[in-house]
């Protein structure tokens, strides 16, 4: 006879089911067995869960709260599932939307674990071209490419003993966006941008959902899906240090050379985890003095003048 336990996982609006089951597919490939303890089954199922957040492009859900399937939640792209005994990995798997070959039901994970206590790491992520992201330990995970992207992460410590476990836990976004929308239109020339974070960082701590430097990056955008004469909206994401953080954001337009056709720098930008930041103004020009006018479109709006 088969018996159920059930996690249960909210998702920062996302409601995610987790199932440890007595009988499931093995796993062992993806196991290093730290003891010779009888192993204990445990599975994990993300089927359904609610979003609440602005209406945003490229996937983004809908401002009312509402309950829906992870396959239907287009910007989760990847799920990982890992646990820790310390520092070492016991189990981990990914599952990627796209590639089939990785699951038999997206958000559902199966693994037999050796009774002892457990570090519990739960991470979603969005997925573009030429993402290269890491897990290395509770404490430290992150993107090496050139831009983060969404990301949501939950850490807990799990007991697993002779029977299923029952236990909840929460991912959270832990990531802050930033949009720059421009006044002006792009010109011909203007073909790429570099936004440059004076803090911050592309790699976090899945424990605090903090990140683990704040020396600030740069992430180069293309705009040239926007035409010429247009004025032009990029976004970026980033992890903060602290829940809420100001920093400086300097934009410069570059050429197909990579010349710098101009430069500007917004100083004391507000940001906030789970929260979206607007700079608009003039990119392309170079006024005498300029006006970026900052809200936010996660939480509550706001607006700084610089």
């Amino acid at each position: 006879m088969k018996k159920f336990s059930f996690l249960k996982v909210t998702l920062w609006g996302t409601v995610v089911t987790v199932v440890a089951l007595s009988s499931c597919s093995d796993c062992s490939e993806k196991m290093v067995n730290p003891s010779e303890a009888p192993l204990v089954p445990v599975t994990i199922q993300v089927p359904d869960f609610t979003m609440s957040m602005e209406k945003l492009p490229s996937g983004f859900s809908d401002a009312s709260t509402r309950a829906e399937s992870a396959s239907s939640y287009e910007t989760l792209k990847v799920l990982t599932l890992a646990f820790y005994q310390g520092t070492t990995k016991v189990f981990e798997s990914t599952q990627t939307r796209t590639d089939a070959s990785t699951y038999e039901t997206f958000g559902q994970f199966s693994c037999t674990l050796p009774s002892g206590t457990y570090t519990l790491v739960a991470i979603g992520r969005e997925l573009k071209e030429d993402d290269v992201f890491t897990l290395t330990s509770p404490t430290s995970a992150g993107y090496t490419s050139d831009k983060v992207r969404e990301t949501f992460c939950a850490s807990q410590s799990v007991t697993v003993a002779s029977s299923p476990v029952s236990l909840s836990v929460t991912l959270n976004r832990v990531v802050a966006m930033i949009r720059v929308q421009s006044t002006d239109p792009r010109p011909a020339d203007a073909t790429r941008i570099r936004m440059t974070f004076s803090e911050g960082g592309k790699s976090f701590n899945p424990t605090t959902g903090l990140a683990t430097v704040n020396t600030g990056f740069s992430a180069l955008n293309t705009p040239t899906s926007t035409a010429v004469g247009e004025a032009i909206k990029i976004n970026n994401m980033l992890f903060l240090a602290t829940d809420e953080q100001t920093m400086d954001v300097t934009l410069e337009v570059l050429d197909d050379d990579n010349h710098v056709l101009v430069t500007k720098t917004i100083p004391d930008v507000p940001m906030k985890r789970n929260r979206k930041t607007t700079l608009t103004g003039a990119v392309f020009t170079s006024p005498v003095t300029s006006t970026f006018l900052v809200e936010s479109a996660w939480l509550t709006d706001l607006t700084v003048p610089f």
